[in-house]
């Protein structure tokens, strides 16, 4: 029997969907399987002012489902699934699933990252009781109040400067000697009254009894420990692969991302990968659609033998 689909895209973010894009509309049986939210980590961005065309910004929710629409409007197809294995054969693979078996002629990965976790103790108990992952999706439960975010990268910034507008205070703790964001968002921050950058800082737990209280911290230059009131912990402090159901398959480096070539090509024949999950990633919306496009393109050449 034939392969049930030409190509089976894996993760619904900016790269499965402009990957979508194009395999649909040059008529290739496309199916896009996504675990969680389709538009990926796009949803979870509040405004997004460096993605060309919109020179005003753009909300990411505005921008995931954009994209969505159009991949639908192409003829691809989207199943909400989770993905356990890649089965490859030599001319079909098998993406197995907790929803059942697909199989196809190729398959392009992009199942993205998820926000690394600090590692200190309270954390994992009160996650969802005032520790968060996601300014847009829980920033409303802290209006009026001070909250702290950890990490002061691109995402830990924007995520904290959204917060500003909510919270009457905003902490970032950043462990680096300097914060880690692009200029732009540096300067913002330092022009908002209501946004405190602390650098060199060490989050050593989370305090609380059934919610955030407080974080220890520790000064990493002088050793100096202090206890910084907060009701709410935004953690940033970068992202890790979703490659678990990858071990085995195809080649990973010592981050766990997918090993490619400028062509987006895998070790395996007919495996691709493209955004934040490859090696290498710049971790931008922007780069992610051009992996997508990049390697549906190749896909088509492959697909051509």
């Amino acid at each position: 029997m034939a392969p049930q689909y030409d190509v089976i895209i894996i993760g619904g973010g900016p790269a499965g969907m402009a990957a979508g894009i194009y395999a649909a509309r040059a008529k290739l049986r496309t199916l896009i399987l996504e675990k969680e939210t389709p538009g990926g980590e796009l949803m979870n961005v509040e405004w997004i002012e460096n993605y060309p065309g919109f020179a005003e910004g753009v909300l990411g929710s505005e921008l995931g489902s954009n994209m969505m629409m159009q991949s639908a409007k192409f003829g691809a197809e989207l199943q909400m699934a989770d993905v356990e294995k890649i089965v490859a054969g030599k001319d079909e693979k098998t993406v197995k699933t907790a929803q059942g078996d697909f199989t196809t002629r190729a398959v392009i990965i992009t199942s993205g990252s998820h926000s690394r976790k600090i590692g200190v103790p309270g954390e994992a108990e009160l996650t969802n009781k005032g520790v968060f992952y996601c300014a847009t999706c829980d920033g409303a439960k802290f209006a009026g109040k001070e909250v702290a975010v950890a990490g002061a990268g691109d995402s830990g910034l924007t995520e904290a400067l959204f917060l500003t507008r909510l919270a009457s205070k905003v902490t970032v703790i950043e462990l680096m000697p300097q914060m880690l964001a692009n200029k732009t968002l540096q300067e913002k921050a330092l022009a908002n009254p209501k946004l405190e950058i602390r650098v060199a800082t060490k989050i050593e737990a989370v305090l609380g009894a059934s919610h955030v209280e407080s974080v220890e911290l520790t000064d990493v230059k002088t050793g100096h420990k202090s206890t910084l009131k907060v009701e709410g912990l935004l953690v940033r402090v970068g992202m890790i692969p979703n490659t678990t159901f990858l071990k085995g398959t195809v080649a990973l480096n010592q981050f766990g991302q997918v090993n490619v070539n400028e062509r987006m090509e895998t070790d395996i024949p007919g495996i691709f990968a493209a955004g934040d999950v490859r090696a290498n990633s710049p971790m931008q919306v922007v780069t992610a659609v051009s992996d997508g496009a990049t390697a549906a393109m190749r896909l088509l050449k492959y697909l051509e033998g």
